[in-house]
């Protein structure tokens, strides 16, 4: 029977994570809330109207840039306490205060970006080349100059930020605040209930009728807040709709994809593919997932299921150290140190509690140590959600070090590059080094089911569903909760089939994920992956060289487009190669999976 999860003020502090490396107190918070807003006028008073003129320009965008770095502690601070128990008032209250504030020096900011667009292209060039610690920041402004609007416009946008943000916090307080679930009972046994305990155990129980009852019991609760949640979500495409409207893109496609500095033949295109190329795959995994449990029909509410179960190596937090460090001791001494540090000085929260978000994350605030969120089950599939966490520390404790803060961050196309690597890493020392086909299947299994299936079919299936939504929106559409279910089912039915039963409920599934709120992120996953299979690919060929280039990708942060960091590590993602050798990869994993099951019965 799985528990109730305890407060946070319950917890093992020895396994939270340590937030007084950015602030020992809450006074030491607060001073440095004050000051960063004190600098903000000076800063506006000196150089507001004066950043035409060359020297005071290039004085002013340093006093600018060490106001970013005083403004990334104290939001790193806020968030990541809410983050741990988002039912906590003080944390609540601090956040909505911030969020009050962040708006007001947005504001405050906003002429730095207006008087930089009105120079002329040419001068903005000259700038970039000359000045390598602006030089993303340059590249920001030419690319946005078409869509820039007039100063007191983009100032008065600027003010309702925390505004625009608020749909993100309605959902987390939805979801993770009111949103309550019934206990339910299974032959007698009574079970707790919480999105923790169904996404972290229930969901992939091996008893089919626990896990089915789970299941029932999840999605009953979750249509109780549908319209709810689906009215928040439409508040935020609306918002975005005029947002893209109103800065004059072709479509709410090319204002998001803006950023991410990809077109949107790149953004079809890893849609596309994966939907209807790797469906087959997929399907012959679902058919062996019912072989092996002896299902009476496979349903959307089995395909978590372990292929394995029985042999699903548990593990503590401590035994997970030595098989990360293991797994990427090729990344070498430098990296190691960086894993090492963020088991012994906290920088991992590894509990379960009331109001912990849910899922995994990791912060990566310059000029600090990263910090990784991660609810830990004692399975062995933990050490690979760990891993991909501490690619993206790893990424950033890189980049952090190596670029100013305006230039560190890369496109988010990009940025599950770096967490997926170090899954395929992981994975491939654990093969390399077992000769038991067991135990190789089960490594290859939790490849398909955890690092394949979470990033390439989970996030691919939200990436084809979220493009449907985004077309209504584009079109001057609505949505509700009856459009988005629809919606939701109608991809679930097209990638899986008849191989799979869509259980009633599965079409609400698009209310457990906060990714909807970022934008297009769910198919950069993907995007992410098949850079990442590939980089492992040359790892394993070639050994230290391809390291010593994929570190040198880390280290260039934000200083390149995705196709130019794809290009340092030799890959060309211009094209459809690497993403149907990522998928065939896939379908080769699933029919090994297919001949070792047929060893194994056959002993």
């Amino acid at each position: 029977m799985s528990k109730k999860l305890p407060t946070r003020a319950e917890v093992d502090k020895q396994y939270t994570w340590n937030l007084k490396d950015l602030f020992s107190s809450e006074e030491q918070y607060e001073a440095a809330l004050a000051k960063v807003q004190e600098d903000v006028v000076a800063f506006e008073t000196t150089y507001k109207g004066q950043l035409a003129n060359d020297q005071v320009l290039l004085e002013g965008l340093r006093a600018y840039q060490k106001i970013a770095e005083q403004l990334v502690p104290i939001e790193t601070y806020a968030r990541l306490s809410l983050s741990g128990d988002q039912t906590d008032d003080e944390a609540q209250m601090r956040s909505n205060k911030l969020a009050s504030i962040s708006s007001k020096i947005g504001s405050s900011l906003s002429f730095v970006r207006s008087e930089l667009m009105n120079l002329e292209t040419e001068k903005l060039t000259a700038l970039k080349d000359a000045e390598p610690d602006f030089m993303k920041y340059f590249e920001q402004i030419i690319r946005g100059k078409p869509y820039q609007l007039a100063p007191e416009v983009e100032k008065t946008l600027a003010a309702y930020a925390s505004t625009f943000q608020a749909p993100y916090s309605l959902y987390n307080t939805t979801k993770l605040v009111d949103l309550k679930f019934d206990d339910f009972t299974v032959d007698d046994n009574t079970y707790s209930l919480s999105y923790t305990t169904f996404e972290g155990d229930l969901e992939s129980t091996p008893d089919t009728n626990v896990r089915r009852a789970a299941y029932k019991a999840f999605y009953s609760q979750l249509q109780n807040y549908e319209h709810t949640t689906a009215k928040t979500y439409d508040t935020l495409l609306q918002t975005e709709k005029t947002t893209a409207d109103l800065r004059g893109y072709d479509s709410i496609f090319d204002y998001l994809l803006h950023n991410q500095e990809v077109d949107r033949n790149m953004y079809n295109r890893q849609i596309d593919l994966i939907m209807n190329e790797l469906a087959p795959h997929m399907r012959k995994y679902a058919k062996l997932l019912k072989r092996i449990h002896k299902l009476d029909q496979m349903t959307f509410a089995d395909l978590k299921i372990p292929l394995d179960p029985a042999y699903e190596p548990k593990i503590t937090v401590e035994e997970s150290k030595k098989h990360i460090l293991e797994g990427l001791s090729i990344m070498g001494d430098h990296y190691l140190g960086m894993v090492e540090r963020a088991y012994d000085e906290r920088w991992i929260d590894f509990v379960k509690n009331i109001g912990k978000s849910t899922g995994a994350f990791c912060a990566s605030p310059y000029g600090h140590h990263p910090y990784i969120l991660i609810s830990w089950t004692g399975s062995m599939e933990d050490v690979f959600v760990l891993a991909h966490e501490l690619g993206h520390a790893g990424h950033f404790y890189h980049a952090n070090d190596s670029q100013s803060i305006l230039n560190a961050r890369p496109s988010l196309y990009f940025i599950e590059a770096p967490s997926t690597m170090n899954e395929m890493l992981l994975a491939n020392h654990l093969l390399k080094n077992t000769d038991d086909l067991r135990f190789k299947r089960w490594v290859i299994s939790s490849i398909v089911s955890r690092t394949y299936y979470h990033n390439f079919v989970t996030h691919l299936l939200e990436g084809d569903y979220q493009r449907k939504v985004y077309e209504i929106i584009d079109a001057g559409g609505s949505v509700n909760a009856n459009v988005l279910n629809k919606l939701k089912r109608e991809t679930l039915e097209q990638f899986w089939g008849d191989t799979v039963e869509i259980n009633d409920g599965a079409e609400r599934t698009w209310m457990r994920q906060p990714h909807y709120y970022m934008g297009l992120y769910p198919y950069t996953y993907s995007a992410g992956l098949t850079v990442s299979t590939e980089m492992a690919k040359r790892v394993l060929n070639e050994g230290q060289s391809a390291v010593e280039d994929w570190i040198n990708v880390l280290n260039a942060g934000g200083t390149k487009d995705p196709i130019g960091l794809a290009k340092m590590a030799n890959i060309d993602i211009t094209t459809d190669e690497p993403l149907k050798n990522t998928i065939a990869y896939i379908g080769e994993l699933i029919d090994e999976l297919v001949q070792l099951t047929d060893e194994l019965e056959g002993q």
